[in-house]
């Protein structure tokens, strides 16, 4: 083997980010049964068969809703445009990062038109891939960006994951206004984790900005640290406990009613709770938990309706 060639598939085979996810994207075109497909995709990550007609796991159970609870009103919940008019009627307006503009396309964007600072986002895509952070448009390679829009404007989520959710969502662009904390602090990502209406758990995301990158800590309804990581390492300084905890809390509940499971995040901005989004399978529900016993007790909370397909 040539050494450029070798030190490419060395580079796969050691980074397991690539190498996870150029399996992922060569699996999606060739395996059309959904059930086949995350069977494949679960023994590569954790080594053992998945248990679809006795799902014990959290992990086992997010594959489970993914085959066979398609609830409709989870493609609105997805939906990142459509999601706000949702949220506004259960929580009230003052929640909702406020939108600047809404395109089909990406040649339809104004760009003069957006101010200094603002986030982009595509409306069907998961995770960071639709998301642009711009802190100031002189300095932005809207080439650059444009080209990112067409990508995750073209990019089917749902065959890269089989989250039904996102199989019917409208893809757009929608420009939304910079959330930033007055006395320059970072800007934390607090994720709730609901079953059937309760918070059960607590994730707040620091350090995004860090030399290091991100940190992911977990704790209780009463902000006690939770001894477990996932992907990411734990702070080595804990997260000071946002001040309006209990109230976002409440919201998250409120926000979660009638939902087997959902995640919920939101952001605390000078003294201000705003929604970010729903999520319905955190990590594609291939999350590994170390130590593992916390798999299985993030799937005992996790009731599984009847089966909705």
């Amino acid at each position: 083997m040539k050494r450029p060639v070798y030190n490419a598939f060395k580079s796969l085979l050691f980074n397991r980010g690539h190498f996870f996810a150029a399996i992922v994207y060569r699996l999606t075109c060739l395996i059309p049964n959904d059930a086949l497909y995350l069977k494949i995709l679960y023994r590569l990550e954790f080594k053992r068969r998945l248990n679809l007609n006795n799902p014990i796991t959290y992990n086992e159970k997010l594959q489970w809703l993914k085959l066979f609870y398609h609830n409709p009103i989870h493609t609105i919940m997805a939906d990142k445009y459509v999601v706000k008019q949702y949220v506004k009627d259960i929580i009230g307006e003052e929640y909702i990062i406020p939108t600047l503009h809404v395109w089909n396309n990406v040649e339809d964007i104004e760009w003069d038109k957006l101010p200094h600072k603002f986030v982009l986002k595509t409306t069907h895509d998961s995770g960071n891939f639709g998301v642009i952070i711009c802190k100031d448009k002189s300095k932005l390679d809207i080439s650059s960006v444009e080209k990112r829009l067409r990508k995750s404007l073209n990019r089917n989520t749902f065959q890269i994951g089989r989250e039904w959710p996102y199989k019917n969502i409208k893809p757009q662009i929608i420009a939304e206004e910079y959330l930033e904390n007055n006395n320059s602090d970072e800007l934390k990502d607090y994720k709730f984790f609901c079953f059937n209406g309760k918070v059960k758990a607590i994730c707040v995301v620091s350090g995004r900005n860090s030399v290091h990158g991100a940190c992911v800590d977990f704790f209780d309804v009463n902000y006690n640290q939770l001894p477990f990581r996932t992907l990411y390492e734990n702070s080595t300084i804990i997260p000071q406990q946002p001040k309006l905890l209990q109230e976002m809390i409440d919201v998250s509940a409120k926000l979660s009613q009638g939902v087997p499971h959902v995640r919920v995040d939101l952001y605390e901005v000078n003294g201000k709770i705003y929604f970010g989004e729903y999520t319905f399978f955190t990590s594609g529900g291939l999350t590994p938990f170390r130590p593992e016993e916390y798999d299985y007790q993030f799937g005992e909370w996790l009731t599984l309706p009847e089966k909705m397909i």
